[in-house]
């Protein structure tokens, strides 16, 4: 019995386009008893409210139905989509797999207990449908799996799919095949992996996991799709972060294992470059373009982007202000030579000049604070729209964790654009990424001068980060423990760090909030990401422990650009 593993990079709402891509993928595959497609391969995964479309749902179903024709010569496929409800009009879909043979489609398989995570809200798009069935083929009977089942969020999955397991078996299945959609983090496949193998070894059943592979929106899907004996050993696995055709033989043993890298650093380098070539072709985009401030973050961004798109494909645009060193404009020309993009320079001394011309009389007896930063924050992301209006390319944000957590950014500023690449990652780790690369390179991808300087957003003289924020060493970690690990104030004293300290991250996280709420998308590569998994109020009063609450004019501190800590990065 051979099953084919179909491991491909689908577009949410593409059905002609997806159907294609599986019938292609069917033709290319070697010989086979059976073709497997990840979880909703023919509408693409997620497909969010396209679920709510009726009309959708059925133009998937037609879809189905035009790939079994044209696939009427070949052994069966068991194809992901979403299932209309034959209840009648009004009534939600089924997440399915549909097996199509002979032309026609011959049998579905229904997802039965739904996730209900902030990641997937499936009771919001799917009807629970059947227990998990049986699939006989050519005298193999397959347990039938939809979905993260077995591989969902640490170890509350793995027994929940050890309570499916025994049922399918008892119904006679042999082996098991799990169809998912699921996101890549940084971690999750070492993680995903002992999940599978325990579950094979101690159910006795081979196990066959098939995934999807690329970028839609914030998610990134890394493939690696995986076949473990019924002893719990891997014995098969497909290439990450590309797509694969893996075929398991599973009267023979051993099978193709694709070499794998699962160093945190790799792996985020791998998701960070897929996911943002991903959202930029599929929003239709060809080029990118991006400020460059000599910077750190703007530095790995530019990095990331010549490497997705090509560096033909990637413009810099440095914009110096009376406050930016010689020192970061030369960074900047080394880092865009040395990457080999394109590369501009605007000054933006005399538009500054001219702000404050035209602002004087209204400033008059005001001192000069975070206003005038912010002004030149914004200047920036004017001048940068302006190009990516008039080139048609995507701006690409160039943000970090840390300083969105705490809202160290401008609103309308630094934080423009229209994909924030590196918003996942910390401060900590985008100098770990900038070190990797240049280790793994063999060269200096990004010059040891930018990863050397303090920080700073140069809009002020002799400004440097650490002038508003704690060390991030320790800002890191606080954010880790608060938001990643939900650990209370109380948690976070006992552990150690100062109580002034504590506070002020903590306010500081608050008030940010609605400034995350405006940020363009960024790429999901920690379990914990803003957006999908961080829903929280912006007007609220949560008191001393949520820290939103500030006594001062009215109750509630001004926040004036919106928030303590507003500062451009570029």
């Amino acid at each position: 019995m051979r099953v084919a593993l179909l491991q491909l990079n689908t577009i949410v709402g593409d059905l002609a386009g997806n159907k294609d891509l599986i019938a292609c993928a069917v033709r290319r595959a070697p010989k086979f008893d059976l073709a497997v497609t990840s979880e909703l391969a023919l509408p693409g995964y997620p497909p969010c409210d396209l679920l709510l479309n009726e009309e959708f749902v059925q133009q998937s179903w037609q879809a189905l139905g035009a790939l079994a024709e044209e696939l009427t010569d070949l052994p069966p496929v068991l194809v992901g989509l979403a299932e209309p409800n034959p209840a009648g009009r009004g009534r939600l879909p089924f997440n399915s797999a549909a097996l199509i043979r002979g032309g026609r489609v011959e049998d579905t398989f229904q997802k039965s207990t739904l996730t209900g995570s902030d990641l997937y809200r499936e009771e919001r798009y799917f009807q629970p449908g059947d227990e998990p069935g049986i699939l006989q083929i050519g005298g193999m009977h397959f347990g039938i799996l939809i979905g993260e089942a077995l591989t969902g969020h640490k170890e509350k999955s793995s027994a929940a799919g050890f309570s499916l397991l025994p049922s399918l078996k008892e119904k006679g299945a042999e082996a098991i095949i799990n169809i998912s959609a699921s996101p890549f983090t940084a971690g999750g496949q070492l993680r995903r992996q002992e999940q599978l193998s325990d579950l094979a070894g101690r159910c006795r059943l081979p196990l066959l996991y098939i995934n999807q592979v690329g970028g839609n929106d914030d998610l990134i899907f890394d493939g690696r799709s995986c076949f473990f004996d019924s002893k719990g050993k891997l014995a098969a696995r497909g290439s990450g972060f590309e797509e694969d055709i893996l075929l398991v033989d599973l009267d023979r043993p051993g099978g193709r294992i694709a070499g794998d890298d699962l160093t945190p650093e790799a792996e985020i380098w791998r998701g960070l470059v897929l996911g943002t070539r991903d959202y930029v072709r599929k929003c239709g985009f060809f080029r990118a373009l991006l400020g460059l401030s000599g910077g750190i973050d703007s530095a790995l961004v530019a990095a990331i982007a010549a490497s997705a798109l090509g560096p033909e494909n990637v413009l810099g645009v440095i914009m110096p202000s009376p406050y930016t060193s010689q020192r970061s404009i030369d960074d900047a020309i080394a880092l865009a030579d040395g990457l080999r993009i394109e590369r501009i320079t605007i000054p933006i001394t005399a538009i500054m000049d001219s702000y404050e011309r035209e602002l004087a009389d209204h400033f008059l007896g005001r001192p000069k604070d975070v206003t005038e930063e912010n002004i030149q924050a914004r200047i920036r992301s004017n001048i940068l729209m302006a190009l990516s209006n008039k080139y048609g390319s995507i701006l690409l944000a160039t943000g970090n964790r840390s300083e969105l957590s705490v809202g160290y950014c401008t609103i309308y500023g630094d934080m423009a654009g229209g994909l924030a690449v590196i918003s996942d990652l910390p401060k900590g780790m985008v100098y770990r990424m900038a070190e990797w690369l240049n280790t793994t390179t063999g060269r200096s991808v990004i010059p040891p001068s930018i990863i050397d300087k303090p920080p700073s957003a140069e809009l002020r003289p002799g400004q440097t980060d650490q002038d508003s924020l704690p060390p991030y060493p320790v800002l890191d970690e606080i954010l880790k423990r608060y938001i990643d690990e939900h650990q209370s104030r109380a948690d976070l004293l006992a552990a150690g760090f100062d109580e002034a300290v504590v506070d002020q991250v903590i306010s500081l996280i608050g008030k940010a909030q609605f400034k995350r709420l405006q940020a363009p998308p960024g790429l999901k590569v920690i379990d914990s990401s803003f957006g999908r998994g961080w829903r929280m109020p912006v007007a609220c009063r949560t008191g001393r422990s949520g820290a939103v609450r500030e006594e001062g004019r009215g109750g509630i501190e001004r926040r004036g650009d919106g928030g303590a800590g507003s500062r451009s990065r570029k």
